[in-house]
């Protein structure tokens, strides 16, 4: 792969703002995208049941590549507080068991009584590529913050709205944009991208 051309993988993930964000991050890269829905891909499930975000993220990608010989990116993210021994973590998408407003109204609850300097917390994410002959390799991006006590803006999705990053800001009171360039997404798809960019040059 030279370094002007265009490479697409598939990412291997149901949810549109991931996908919004890996979009909005790659382009100029000279890394396409496709959804699962695009390549015949919609109905590809893995269970994830690792018990850390590298073997989850492993899980999806390489089911992703195998199953439609095509590259394939998969993430697996979350958010880890300190007080609570690192919870909700792999577990932040079903913490509750119901949609992002419940996950956000149970960390709340979990954390009533603790002062806001004790409600440390990070963001992880970690992305696999996949490539169809079982070869992959992961990378990691974090970003630290605290769990506020009430929701704050109106962007983002997840734990945003409470997360409170060294600004003094929640991430959904901050532009895509801005996210990009300081959210544990962004870190671990700049790392992806420079990954691929030394693999080109070999």
């Amino acid at each position: 792969m030279k370094d002007t051309e265009t490479t697409t993988f598939v990412v291997a993930t149901h949810n549109p703002h991931k996908l919004k964000e890996f979009a909005r991050i790659l382009a100029p890269l000279h890394i396409e995208i496709v959804t699962p829905a695009q390549c015949g891909g919609e109905n590809i499930d893995p269970v994830e049941d690792g018990d850390t975000f590298e073997a989850n993220a492993i899980i999806k990608a390489t089911a992703f590549a195998k199953a439609l010989g095509m590259p394939a990116l998969a993430d697996d993210s979350g958010i880890c507080v300190d007080a609570l021994g690192g919870a909700p973590g792999v577990y932040s998408a079903r913490y509750s068991g119901g949609d992002d407003d419940d996950n956000n109204e149970f960390l709340l609850k979990n954390l009533e009584g603790v002062p806001f300097e004790q409600r440390t917390a990070r963001y992880v994410c970690v992305i696999c590529c996949a490539r169809p002959d079982g070869g992959y390799f992961t990378v990691r991006g974090e970003c630290e913050g605290r769990i506020g006590f009430e929701y704050k803006g109106q962007n983002g999705f997840g734990y945003d709205p409470l997360f409170y990053f060294e600004s003094g800001k929640t991430f959904a009171e901050i532009s895509g944009e801005e996210k990009d360039r300081l959210s544990h997404r962004g870190k671990a798809l700049r790392l992806l991208a420079e990954r691929l960019g030394n693999e080109a040059k070999q």
